[in-house]
This record gives C-alpha cells, sequence and structure tokens, in this order.
C-alpha cells in the first residue's frame, strides 16, 4: 500500500450546507490529505458524483450541491477544466440525465464553471487485473478525463450495508446495464469485487463524501436524512470507507467491500492502522439506524464438498436479508417488476409479488422503489441475534 502525504484520511467539521461553511471545510479536508497536488493548469478533471436518482437534495439520496459547487470553485482556482457526471439507474441518455440534474440540483455548479456531462457514449473495457470484472461497458466521459474525482454520499445500502467512495463508481455502468451485473454476480462478496475492480480501474486521485447529512434506515434512496456534520477526504475510497463506517457504527468486517479491499491488500484489517486527521469519536453517531449487508459474505464453504455446501446454503438462508413489500405505502407503478434483475417480482391487482426461489436479493426494487414500499427485511435467526439494526 502506498503511504498517503499527510493523513490517510481527513475529517473536517462542517454542520451545515452553507456556502462558506461548505467551501472552509472542504478546502481543510482537501489540505490535509494533499489531496489537489497532483491538479495543472488545463486539465480535464471529471467529478463521479453520487447522483442515483431523480430527487429533491433535501433527501439525502445525492450529493448535495453546495458541496458540488465547493469543489468546483477550488479546482477552477487551480485552472481545471471541471465535467460532472453519473450514470444512475435508468436509460443513459441525454434526456433522463437532463432531468437528474434539474431535480438534484446540479446546475447551481454550472455558474462557477462546471460542465454537466452530455457525452452518452460507451467504451467497453478489458480489465485484466479485475477480480470479476474483466470486461465491462463503461462511460466514456470518465475515460476520457485525465483525473477522476469521486464525489460521493454516506448512506445505508440494502445489499452491501453501505454505499460510499467505493460503491460510487457502479455509477460508472451505463445505468440500464447494471441490472446485468446483479444477475451475473448475486454473492455479497463476488458484486463487492465487482464494485472494487470498478474502483481500481477508474482510479480516482482524490475522494471526498458528503456527510453533512447522510441517509440512515431504508438507504440509499428511502431511508432518512440524518445529520453527522463532516466531510471526509482521502487518497483512498477504501480508506475513507473504513473511516465513514466507522462513524456510523459499523465495521470493516461489517462492509462487503472492506472485507474484499483488505483481502486484496488495499487497506489495513483495522482502523488503527490508519492516520486520521480528527478525533473520530467526535463525529459517531451511535444510533444511527443500519441495515446488515448480505451476510453471505461473512459464511465460507467449509472445503468443495457436499457438507460444505450444505452448510453454505443453509447459513445463507437463516442470515440473508431479503426485500419485503410494505403493501400500505405502495403505489402499484410496476417499477420494482421493471428493474428486478432476475425478473423475481410480477405485478398481480397492482400489487408487487416477490418469488423468493428466485430473488437474488440484490434490493434494486428497494433501491429504485419509489414510495420506500421495499423495505430490506431480516430473518427471525437476525433478530434473534441482534442483528436487525
Amino acid at each position: 500500500m502506498n503511504q498517503l502525504s499527510e493523513y490517510d484520511v481527513a475529517i473536517a467539521a462542517c454542520s451545515s450546507y452553507e456556502e462558506d461553511a461548505v467551501e472552509d471545510a472542504m478546502r481543510k479536508a482537501i489540505d490535509s490529505v494533499s489531496g489537489l497536488s497532483f491538479v495543472t493548469p488545463g486539465m480535464r478533471i471529471a467529478i463521479k458524483v453520487n447522483l442515483v436518482t431523480a430527487m429533491k437534495p433535501d433527501f439525502a439520496a445525492t450529493v448535495h450541491p453546495s458541496v458540488v459547487c465547493a469543489l468546483t470553485r477550488i479546482l477552477r482556482e487551480r485552472g481545471a477544466e471541471v465535467v460532472l457526471g453519473d450514470g444512475p439507474g435508468g436509460i443513459y441518455s441525454s434526456a433522463y440525465l437532463r432531468a437528474v440534474y434539474d431535480v438534484c440540483g446540479m446546475r447551481q455548479a454550472e455558474k462557477y464553471g462546471a460542465k454537466l456531462n452530455d457525452d452518452f457514449s460507451v467504451q467497453e473495457v478489458d480489465y485484466p487485473d479485475a477480480v470479476k470484472a474483466k470486461h465491462f461497458p463503461y462511460t466514456a466521459y470518465l475515460g476520457k478525463a485525465d483525473a477522476i474525482i469521486d464525489l460521493c454520499k454516506l448512506k445505508t445500502h440494502g445489499m452491501m450495508g453501505m454505499t460510499c467512495a467505493v460503491k460510487n463508481f457502479f455509477g460508472s455502468i451505463p445505468g440500464a446495464t447494471k441490472p446485468e451485473f446483479h444477475y451475473k454476480f448475486p454473492k455479497a462478496e463476488d458484486f463487492a469485487n465487482v464494485l472494487v475492480d470498478l474502483y481500481e480501474y477508474s482510479a480516482p486521485r482524490l475522494c471526498i463524501c458528503d456527510a453533512v447529512i447522510g441517509m440512515e434506515g431504508n438507504g440509499p434512496t428511502q431511508g432518512r436524512p440524518r445529520k453527522i456534520g463532516c466531510l471526509l477526504a482521502s487518497r483512498s475510497g477504501h480508506m475513507l470507507d473504513a473511516v465513514a463506517a466507522g462513524l456510523i457504527g459499523l465495521k470493516i468486517k461489517d462492509i462487503p467491500t472492506l472485507l474484499a479491499a483488505v483481502d486484496r491488500g488495499l487497506l489495513p484489517g483495522d482502523l488503527s492502522s490508519l492516520s486520521i486527521s480528527e478525533d473520530m469519536a467526535k463525529y459517531i453517531v451511535p444510533d444511527f439506524k443500519t441495515v446488515p449487508a448480505q451476510s453471505s459474505v461473512f459464511f465460507h464453504v467449509l472445503g468443495d464438498g457436499i457438507p460444505g455446501k450444505i452448510a453454505d446454503f443453509v447459513a445463507g438462508r437463516l442470515m440473508t436479508p431479503f426485500p419485503k413489500l410494505d403493501a400500505s405505502s405502495c403505489i402499484g407503478c410496476s417499477k420494482c417488476a421493471r428493474t428486478c434483475p432476475a425478473k423475481a417480482i410480477t405485478m398481480k391487482k397492482g400489487i408487487p409479488q416477490i418469488n423468493r426461489r428466485i430473488c437474488i436479493h440484490c434490493f434494486c426494487c428497494q433501491e429504485f422503489c419509489p414510495k420506500g414500499a421495499m423495505k430490506v427485511s431480516h430473518t427471525w435467526l437476525m433478530k434473534l441475534i441482534g442483528k436487525d439494526r
């Protein structure tokens, strides 16, 4: 692992999205990790923003525009060209992304010189060093940049437990092809390695996390906004994610992408090995409502024989969270059925019906339900041992 300049991870207090407060915190965090030392005049920098869907900033599902604007101003001061973009779920097209940009408040960054990505071409990538994603379609605007900055949001996530810096790069895959990856890699540990592959291929030079207001509960789109009160910065998305997880009461072992990073030598096994600019304890939210990731990642087959496979199957059935419909919130829009990669959801009299025999527990239905009617639910055993957090 490369030793980072200054601190491995910076935490900068930021109590609101007021313009001056955000910019002051942003500069402090970036300077603490020497995060923009690579920027030269004329460099084209793509900011990969978490714009998971068209939701207003107050819902805390996307990066707040004040954070985007602050970073844009800082980069423009250094003479960089700035392009903002993402590949949210849905059709990767100008019409769809325009709506996302508008609702999420990204137009505000244009007045500071940022360009909103309007290149919707896709390039095919071969990545021999990958563990899982050795070939994939990639949003071309990222590939054309001189450098990438990862601008993410700290939220809970039904499948991965948390979405932050590394998970943000699932947005480098064009929206309509995302279900193929869920279907091809339904196990949490495999999908986690896909995410790490995408992050490592993209190789962002700096990662910044909007943790002023995060999302708890039924994340990443239908949870509750929750104040955390800081910005995070690091040159390593894995290190940033490890600290972010700690702020919301999670450990490395709770997050599949962090476990994958440790296994691949990209992250130390515990936070004590990281240098952090401030005392984490000041920012920890002790009662943050999290969701356990797919528990199958914590169970490893005891050999390749039949007993090991049976044990793995039983453990997965007894521990793995699953999507469950809150019928009182459902509006019968059928988006869950249309986004389900496994085609495990059908509509009957306007009500989604989940075929649990073929459900792959990817939680796409939960992520994109516009009313939060799909919830992350837990088995009786998970509730009994206190993992229903």
